[in-house]
């Protein structure tokens, strides 16, 4: 394994099971986590509302305050969507930590499935670049 690849598997590992993490900041506000993250107010605040965020910490005035590990989740959740994992199974995987360690072979079971799909997709993208080296090969030989 690479070491990009087990930095990233060291990450995913962390974003799962946060633990304390050494923080620059205490807190951050919702704009500033979509602005670290890509991700819109809205889609943050719907995050949360259908299970998908762990409960986030809120001032006194009721603003919501992002911490480090929401924000190492945030990039986990980031990466299962990138892999075509369907919301509710997402939704499903935040359940299962959040109800502990007695969860653990259901939570492998889905990630494991997630993983055979993106196998799957990779070899169907390979298939498709090689049909497209052969087109733009014949494109050039013309």
């Amino acid at each position: 394994m690479t070491s990009t690849a087990t930095n990233a598997a060291a990450s995913a590992a962390r974003c799962e099971a946060p633990r304390a993490v050494p923080s620059t900041r205490a807190h951050y506000t919702i704009s500033e986590v979509a602005a670290l993250t890509g991700l819109s107010a809205h889609t943050l605040r719907w995050y949360e509302r259908i299970g998908l965020m762990p409960h986030v910490d809120r001032s006194h005035t009721g603003q919501r305050r992002f911490s480090e590990r929401d924000l190492g989740w945030l990039g986990f959740v980031g990466k299962l969507r990138l892999t075509g994992m369907p919301v509710a199974d997402m939704v499903r995987y935040a359940e299962l930590v959040r109800e502990g360690d007695h969860t653990r072979d259901e939570r492998r079971e889905l990630l494991e499935t997630t993983r055979r799909d993106v196998l799957t997709r990779i070899t169907e993208l390979q298939d498709t670049l090689a049909v497209l080296d052969i087109k733009i090969g014949h494109y050039a030989e013309v």
